[in-house]
This record gives structure tokens, C-alpha cells and sequence, in this order.
């Protein structure tokens, strides 16, 4: 295991070597944590997976009113508290109303784009605990039956779930325990390419959830005290846009872990650090967002700065709510975000070396 060197302007950094992610243990439970559903507001499962895996490494885990999970670590210096947040919660879909054939309309949580989850499996989580699978169907399905197939609008009032189940009116589903507002995962289809890419649903933002684990792990296994007290967050609400709106009061900056963006106005790409200076509501704070900058430099971290428009995070959420932090936002390039998506494992590593970095600097 790499040593850390002190610099006479007290930055601690990695050696020429660099510091050794535990790459195996992090996509081990990149896997675990796709594969555990995750939609928007539904944190039963989630909440169970991640205290698993941090209680193994003698961390205790919290939650606020708002189902946020938290991870605390006393800091060097306790004179003040950052926070490191990455959102459990993924897009998806909810039961919204039960056609008399017996497919389900849904509404939709979060960016879904029918046009890429057209076809892709589901599941129904019902409150009495039972899940029923099915598939997402344009209700105009087929170029040999429907003229309009190729024309038609690929949107929420034109989509359905047809249950693989034999149900064949809104009675027979209803009878089944599912009910308006039940809730629908997507199936992640979780795959490792040998060519050292993840491609999976979910990779937003479960990528960088990871990454905030292995800074987990390697705080225990190195016996490193962040440089402040470091509140790990986890939110359930952030692709509607409030999972970071509540922030505990004695934090002071807000770094959120999620997506860069990947297109021809970014600077991104799927092995690269995306450091966001802005996103469509504000610029983030100037002077943390150069202390990230900088320290992607001292440790050699593959990195880009660039500005987003269709994006907000957790960071974002919470200035909008005013709370009394520095907002600043990183993560992988993600390809085909919100999508079946794609990214590096060498992304995910670099967004972990970065964010132990942070929380081990001044």
C-alpha cells in the first residue's frame, strides 16, 4: 500500500506509484448494488445492501427523516464538516393506472427516455412485498400490425407494461396486490467488458457510490483520519431533483459524486474525471471547485473541467434549498447517460482517488 508524502504546503498526495484502489472489492459491489433495485423513493433493499457492506468495515450507518443514509467520520480537525454525497436512487417508473386489457400505464421517475427502455425488462414492487415482472411495450408494438408503429410518439401516454403474468383485464391485475403507485425498476443488465468497460443501467449513480465506499475502505484499512469531519451522504431523492435539498447543519461544503456528461459540447469522456464548474441552475463554488482541480493535478489524476445544461445533482439540490454550503460536483464520463450506459473502470478508480484526496486534504 502506497505511503502518503506531506508537502510543505501540507497537501497530502499519492506517491509516483499511486494509490492502489481495491478495484476487485469495488466492482464486486458495484455489481451487488446494480443489481439491487433502487427506484426513486424505494430504499428497503438499498438501505439493507449498503449497511452490509459498510458494516463490515466497523462503520455504523444513520438516516434522516428524508431516508438519506449517512456514514460519519471524525476528522484531524473537527472544526468544521464536508460532505461527500452519492445518490442510491435510480430512474424508473410507478404504477399509474391499470388498462381494462390489463397492461399498466406508468408514470415515470426521474429522465426516463422510452425511447431506450422500449422492450426492457421490469419489475413491480408492490407494498405487500411481492415482485411481478414484465416488459415496457409501445401500445402501438409491431411494424406488421399498427401503421403508426415507426411514427408513433415514444412517451408516456403511448407505453405500457404488459405483465408476464396471464391477466387479461384491470380486475386480474389488481386481484394480482399490484395497485396505482406501486413502484418499477428497470433490469440493470450488469455486464464487465474485457476491454475494461461497465456497461449497465444504473451506472448512474451507483458508480460513484462505490467510489465513496472504497474511500471507506481505504480510510479503515490504511488507518487515515479525513483532514475534516466527513459526513458521507447517500441520498434516495436525487433524479427528482430534491435527494440533497436537506444538508445537517454543520456541514459547509458539498461535494457531490455523480455523472459527467459525454456529448459535443463536453469535454468528457468515459476515462475521464469530469469536473462540473457549472450545471443548468448555477456555476458551482469557484474556490472548491480550484481545490479539486488542483488536486487532480499534485495527484496525477485523469481529469476535464466542463459545464453542464440538462444536469443538476445533489450539490445543486441543495443550494436551491438554501443551505449553507460550497457546492462542487465530479464523477465518471458517462456514456449514453440515463440510457443502458457505459464507463471505464479506470473512471471510477480515478473518481475514488479524487475523493479520497478531499476528504484526506485541507
Amino acid at each position: 500500500m502506497e505511503c502518503f508524502i506531506m508537502q510543505s504546503k501540507n497537501t497530502r498526495h499519492f506517491s509516483d506509484e499511486r494509490f492502489k484502489i481495491n478495484t476487485e472489492e469495488m466492482l464486486k459491489d458495484l455489481e451487488e448494488l446494480i443489481n439491487t433495485p433502487s427506484v426513486v423513493g424505494f430504499y428497503p433493499e438499498i438501505h439493507k445492501k449498503l449497511a452490509k457492506i459498510v458494516g463490515k468495515m466497523g462503520y455504523e450507518i444513520e438516516y434522516d427523516n428524508k431516508r438519506t443514509a449517512y456514514v460519519r467520520v471524525p476528522g484531524i480537525d473537527s472544526s468544521k464538516t464536508v460532505c461527500v454525497g452519492a445518490h442510491l436512487d435510480t430512474i424508473g417508473l410507478q404504477v399509474r393506472h391499470v388498462m381494462e386489457n390489463g397492461w399498466i400505464e406508468v408514470k415515470n421517475l426521474g429522465g426516463i427516455n422510452f425511447h431506450n427502455v422500449e422492450g426492457e425488462n421490469v419489475y413491480i414492487h408492490t407494498r405487500n412485498g411481492k415482485i411481478f415482472e414484465g416488459m415496457v411495450i409501445c401500445k402501438s408494438h409491431s411494424v406488421h400490425v399498427f401503421d403508426d408503429a415507426r411514427s408513433r410518439e415514444h412517451d408516456i401516454n403511448n407505453e405500457a407494461i404488459l405483465l408476464d403474468v396471464d391477466v387479461n383485464s384491470a380486475q386480474d391485475v389488481y386481484d394480482l396486490g399490484i395497485e396505482n403507485g406501486d413502484l418499477i425498476s428497470v433490469e440493470p443488465r450488469f455486464k464487465r467488458t474485457k476491454s475494461g468497460f461497465i456497461k449497465s443501467r444504473h451506472i448512474d449513480d451507483k458508480a460513484m457510490v462505490v467510489a465513496a465506499i472504497e474511500v471507506l475502505r481505504q480510510l479503515k484499512q490504511n488507518d487515515l483520519k479525513p483532514a475534516f469531519n466527513t459526513l458521507f451522504a447517500f441520498p434516495i431523492y436525487e433524479e427528482i431533483g430534491h435527494g440533497g435539498a436537506y444538508v445537517p447543519s454543520e456541514v459547509s461544503e458539498y461535494v457531490s459524486l455523480d455523472i459527467g456528461l459525454i456529448g459535443p459540447d463536453n469535454h468528457g469522456s468515459e476515462k475521464l474525471v469530469s469536473i462540473g464548474a457549472s450545471d443548468h441552475y448555477s456555476p458551482y463554488d469557484w474556490g472548491l471547485t480550484t481545490h479539486l482541480i488542483n488536486l487532480a493535478k499534485e495527484n496525477q489524476i485523469d481529469y476535464c473541467v466542463d459545464t453542464f445544461y440538462r444536469f443538476g445533482s445533489d450539490a445543486t439540490a441543495a443550494i436551491r434549498s438554501e443551505n449553507n454550503v460550497m457546492p462542487a460536483v465530479f464523477g465518471v464520463g458517462c456514456m449514453n447517460s440515463h440510457g443502458y450506459e457505459r464507463t471505464s473502470i479506470h473512471a471510477i478508480e480515478e473518481c475514488a482517488r479524487l475523493t479520497l484526496a478531499y476528504v484526506l486534504n485541507k
